[in-house]
């Protein structure tokens, strides 16, 4: 029996969960007895895509299998992690200005413009905010979001170079856990939306993203333009707190998704953007505390500093006096 993901009645939940257990339970069965764990794993998978897969995603490049992305994720932990602090180690780090200023103009205007394509494609039209399923048809408006769900794939690949900038020019604390986590795990979770979700509720996280992108590297680009601009870059605190802004609109978003009776989204799908949102909003708190609060705390240490110099000069000055007064109170006796 094949089940359809894109329409099933809610009343069959439990038979389908049941049926999928048993198919699963089935084929992990057969493969034991041959050890043979690797066909178990393209078994699953292939009864996933064959149930659950957009066949429209078909057509484009890296969608047929999952374990193209995987070896693009893991050839850019490679570099980050290995290859490029030993190309680096006895190397002078790379300037890179101009490639920095033409590559972050590319992401804005790469963002900027799938940003104007999400609003036009659904979310400024006839997308609900409270609740929009996937459009699985070949109408011209479901056509248009599935392409820009390929190309908003494609540019997290493109996003890898961040990384690789940071590597070159010898950035090495720019290159925290949180920065890695996030360009490993986003494009996975492209490739999934690509494959399976290309549409609906999925696609509000990636409108917040673009938006966010427009501004973060527009900030990227004028720090990389020179000095003479970091007069007009005293917004980066704010930037942070617009990156967790993004996923806190995300955390309620897809909350209210989930606990609607009504909503014909996938509660699975939900839960799984749901969870995805608070680990992020989680880590760029941590990030925002750790950068923020101690970096206030230094200013205030540094300016009590400044006090406590001014004042000491100002003490020796009045014992002075008072040394000078004495003596001339036992020179006059």
């Amino acid at each position: 029996m094949t089940m359809n993901y894109h329409n099933y009645n809610s009343s069959t939940r439990f038979e389908m969960v049941v049926e999928i257990a048993n198919i699963a339970l089935d084929e992990f069965k057969t493969h034991h007895i041959s050890r043979n764990y690797t066909g178990l794993v393209q078994r699953y998978y292939q009864l996933v895509e064959e149930d659950y897969g957009d066949p429209r995603a078909e057509r484009f490049p890296l969608m047929e299998h999952p374990m193209f992305t995987f070896g693009l994720v893991a050839i850019y932990l490679s570099w980050v992690l290995v290859f490029g602090p030993l190309f680096m180690r006895d190397r002078k780090p790379f300037q890179l200005r101009r490639t920095l200023v033409i590559y972050n103009a590319f992401q804005v205007a790469l963002s900027g413009y799938m940003f104007y394509e999400h609003l036009m494609a659904g979310w400024l039209n006839y997308y609900n905010l409270k609740c929009q399923p996937v459009d699985y048809s070949d109408g011209p408006s479901s056509k248009r979001m599935l392409n820009l769900c390929y190309l908003y794939y494609l540019s997290k690949l493109t996003e890898f170079a961040d990384t690789v900038f940071f590597v070159l020019r010898k950035k090495s604390s720019q290159i925290t856990w949180l920065h890695v986590y996030h360009h490993s795990v986003t494009p996975l979770e492209t490739w999934v939306l690509v494959k399976f979700l290309a549409g609906g509720n999925a696609t509000f996280p990636n409108l917040l993203n673009n938006f966010v992108h427009v501004c973060m590297y527009f900030y990227y680009m004028m720090a990389a333009m020179g000095p003479e601009y970091a007069k007009f870059l005293w917004w980066k605190k704010y930037m942070t707190e617009l990156q967790i802004a993004q996923f806190v609109l995300c955390i309620f978003h897809t909350t209210r998704a989930l606990f609607s009776n009504q909503c014909q989204f996938s509660k699975f799908i939900s839960a799984l953007l749901l969870l995805n949102a608070s680990i992020f909003f989680c880590l760029f708190m941590n990030f925002y505390m750790q950068s923020y609060r101690k970096s206030k705390a230094a200013q205030q240490q540094l300016e009590q500093q400044q006090q406590q110099l001014t004042a000491t000069p100002t003490k020796a000055d009045s014992n002075n006096n008072n040394t000078a007064m004495a003596t001339q109170k036992l020179k006059a006796h």
